[in-house]
């Protein structure tokens, strides 16, 4: 992302002309940003058993996809589509890890079938996976009662979390474990979202799951989860991934040298990789007055980007054309819904009907969130590098 003459540019293409061409609601995704993002962890953690998954969820266009596994990417899958999904985008099984909670009989058979190393969540799934398969290799997700996000809903560990099987758990997995013939292989702790700006505070969670690694013998693999969060406000500290590096590679190597083998080491970034690299481009419908606010009015809304009605999120907002005059406006989309805002009394560059606003950060949990809510179809997605601009995924019709 540049400006040039005050007008943006993504990829070397000015969002004017995207949305010219293309139409807007649209998003748009600048490959040369995940690929800087996907080297921060690939040149600065220097663990030759490191293994990079995307999560998945957080973009699932396959031609995202398909970039990530050509950097080197593995995949990260929290449902059979999502398996599928990475299937069609190149991955093979032994490339994915799986996360789920509340699996059914049969996706624990497709798992078992096609051969996808997955995170086990309780112990019910535990026992079935024991039955299905008699004498396999399994990999367990923990709740050590730590959790961390930048809002109670990406909170995935803790006491009040639904996700993985307790600490004081660990006992019975072990026997049902025993009385399968299953070999633990892995251990999976993944503590919430947007949670890891400081690489102090990964270490310490890291260092709790290793603890709890010493009670399993044969262990191949540790994972780490994501929750590698970005800089979404202006002025917000970024993670420092060459600190992140140094200071994590020493306590795994302790951890090896303590246990006895060298373990992989799994990591679960999906923001981290994707968010900065996406552009929700909008356009400016209506401008109205209240006794105490204006209202810009554009043509996307929360059925498109429902991160800032469901988790209070903020997103810096700039205009397209250029404007760099500004008043305190509110940004509102297109649905019928009062929480349906992008930004509440911020001070922006001044928006006028037809101008191109651009939401910026929005490359994770935007389209993948989005929906057909209030009947409107969902944008087209384009991918931008050196000044050329591909569809990859076609605007939806009514």
């Amino acid at each position: 992302m540049t400006f040039k003459n005050r007008k943006l540019y993504l990829g070397g293409v000015s969002a004017e002309s995207l949305a010219k061409k293309y139409n807007t609601p649209l998003y748009v995704y600048e490959t040369d940003k995940i690929r800087e993002r996907f080297s921060d962890f690939k040149d600065n953690i220097k663990y030759k058993k490191l293994r990079i998954h995307f999560a998945v969820k957080a973009n699932n266009n396959v031609e995202i996809l398909k970039f990530l596994r050509k950097l080197g990417s593995n995949a990260e899958t929290v449902s059979i589509g999502a398996i599928k999904l990475a299937f069609e985008a190149g991955f093979k099984p032994n490339q994915i890890i799986h996360t789920c909670n509340g699996m059914t009989d049969d996706e624990i058979k497709f798992l078992i079938k096609n051969k996808i190393t997955t995170n086990i969540d309780s112990l019910t799934q535990l026992e079935k996976w024991g039955k299905f398969s008699p004498g396999s290799k399994v990999s367990l997700r923990l709740n050590q009662d730590i959790g961390a996000g930048s809002h109670v809903y990406l909170v995935t560990g803790g006491e009040d979390s639904k996700f993985g099987i307790h600490i004081s758990h660990i006992d019975e997995a072990e026997r049902i474990a025993k009385n399968y013939r299953l070999k633990i292989i892995g251990l999976q702790q993944h503590v919430g979202t947007d949670a890891f700006l400081e690489p102090s505070v990964f270490i310490r969670v890291a260092k709790a799951l290793m603890e709890t690694a010493h009670k399993f013998d044969g262990l191949e693999f540790l994972d780490f989860g994501g929750a590698f969060g970005i800089p979404y406000r202006p002025g917000e500290a970024r993670l420092n991934p060459k600190a992140l590096g140094k200071e994590f590679v020493p306590v795994i190597e302790d951890f090896n040298r303590s246990y006895g083998k060298e373990v992989a080491v799994i990591l679960e970034p999906g923001r981290y990789l994707v968010a900065e690299s996406g552009t929700l481009l909008a356009k400016v419908t209506d401008v109205k007055k209240n006794s105490v606010r204006t209202f810009v009015s554009v043509d996307t809304g929360m059925n498109h980007l429902i991160r800032p009605a469901l988790y209070n999120a903020y997103h810096e907002i700039v205009n397209a054309n250029g404007n760099s005059k500004k008043s305190v406006v509110s940004i509102t989309g297109n649905i019928c819904e009062s929480a349906d805002f992008f930004a509440k009394d911020r001070k922006l560059p001044q928006f006028k009907i037809g101008d191109v606003a651009a939401i910026l950060d929005t490359g994770a949990y935007g389209y993948s969130m989005s929906s057909n809510y209030n009947s409107r179809p969902r944008p087209a997605e384009i991918l931008v590098s050196g000044g050329k601009a591909k569809l990859i995924r076609e605007r939806e019709k009514i």
